[in-house]
């Protein structure tokens, strides 16, 4: 069964992101991170440059049936469209307004939500629709 995660409260949710996914790299997670194109764009380049001294290897691109077989290893891949099957993913990161299609696929689905009331309120609507399937949902407040 998925287990579901929101993180609740960060005054810029991509660099947690970023210190999320450099976390997650570290211990050997394979991740796909998903959300709005423009999003992704901003998060891939804040990858390359959020710290001088380490790098998150990861991947940019609309699906990632298009990754060249050489990249099959990279640990984070930032995709419009979540995989089907998630093949070797272990955790889905949504940067989005939706619950992902597909996200049952994954043993764990992490939701960051930043600080503004809208952004609150759709993540109650997620939060809604992750209880209704009986999945156990964690809460993190964060405070950056």
């Amino acid at each position: 069964m998925t287990a579901v995660a929101f993180h609740f409260g960060m005054a810029d949710r991509l660099a947690y992101s970023c210190r999320l996914l450099r976390k997650a790299s570290r211990t050997g997670a394979r991740v796909v991170v998903t959300g709005a194109a423009a999003t992704l764009d901003q998060l891939d380049r804040m990858l390359w440059v959020f710290d001088p001294l380490e790098f998150v290897p990861h991947w940019r691109g609309a699906r990632t049936a298009a990754m060249a077989p050489r990249l099959a290893d990279t640990p984070v891949v930032l995709v419009d469209q979540v995989p089907q099957p998630p093949g070797s993913f272990d955790v889905l990161l949504n940067l989005g307004d939706e619950v992902p299609v597909g996200f049952e696929a994954f043993g764990r689905v992490i939701e960051v939500v930043p600080s503004e009331d809208d952004a609150r309120a759709q993540a109650r609507q997620r939060w809604r629709h992750y209880a209704a399937q009986g999945l156990a949902i964690e809460r993190h407040e964060v405070r950056s």
